[in-house]
């Protein structure tokens, strides 16, 4: 994609199955990335990329990462904000996790922009952020992430709107079920399981790959989408248009 190369990304979340995805696609096509998580590399990072841990709820840790990134590649050109909590206890959630979980899936963000944002605005830079499904529909038992994704949709809206005059794009994607962290941990690697049961969900009958997003991601930084700003891409194989129907005819059942 044109306008990637040469340039320098910052992916919090980096460590993550979606982060990496995005953090290889960046380096295949001539970003360099600084990784920030909290957790460390489990494998080695591909040539052109590095890592600092990072907590986005510590302003010093998140004014260290944008010094780093500066020092170690001479510039920021694009901010891909994949860390997230997926803290979420619903109806029962605690003040204290509540404050934890937009700390972590909102306010770090926004303070990341901040330490950035004279960087982006000298490159004319671009942001994008990671809304949801969830974001959209209720779920049973969830409220903190739904709840916070749907947030970030609107800090998309309003960030887009007033970092335009500085020339940076801001805006998000929102993956449907996709082979991630969660999805390996709660079926214990079992990728043909979560197939099934995300089948009934999504039009294409599938999960997506991490891959699948990360090209999304990459879309939206280079210069074919130069003239995009404020939206949403929806990479989530049909979730969000199907509706309550599902993928199969309910008349017939009434006549069973």
């Amino acid at each position: 994609m044109r306008g990637l190369a040469g340039k320098v990304a910052i992916v919090p979340g980096g460590v993550t199955k979606i982060g990496q995805a995005i953090v290889s696609g960046f380096v295949e096509a001539g970003v360099k990335v600084m990784v920030a998580d909290i957790a460390d590399p489990k494998a080695p990072l591909p040539e052109g990329a590095a890592f600092i841990s990072c907590d986005l709820r510590d302003d010093a840790q998140i004014a260290a990462l944008v010094a780093a990134t500066k020092d170690k590649f001479g510039r920021i050109d694009f901010l891909v904000n994949v860390a997230c909590t997926y803290l979420d206890n619903g109806a029962a959630s605690t003040r204290a996790e509540w404050l934890d979980a937009l700390d972590v899936n909102i306010v770090g963000s926004v303070v990341l922009m901040q330490a950035a944002r004279e960087e982006l605005a000298r490159n004319r830079g671009a942001i994008v952020n990671f809304g949801s499904i969830s974001s959209r529909v209720a779920q049973t038992g969830r409220w903190l992430y739904p709840v916070s994704k749907a947030a970030i949709l609107q800090l998309t809206r309003n960030q887009a709107m007033d970092l335009a005059p500085d020339g940076i794009r801001v805006n998000a994607v929102s993956p449907g079920w996709t082979w991630s962290n969660i999805m390996d941990q709660l079926t214990g690697g079992n990728r043909a399981k979560t197939d099934a049961v995300a089948a009934p969900f999504h039009l294409l009958g599938r999960t997506g790959s991490p891959e699948e997003v990360a090209a999304a991601v990459l879309f939206l930084c280079s210069d074919e989408a130069s003239f995009i700003t404020g939206t949403d891409i929806r990479v989530d194989g049909g979730y969000s248009a199907m509706g309550p129907e599902q993928a199969v005819p309910a008349i017939p059942k009434l006549m069973e």
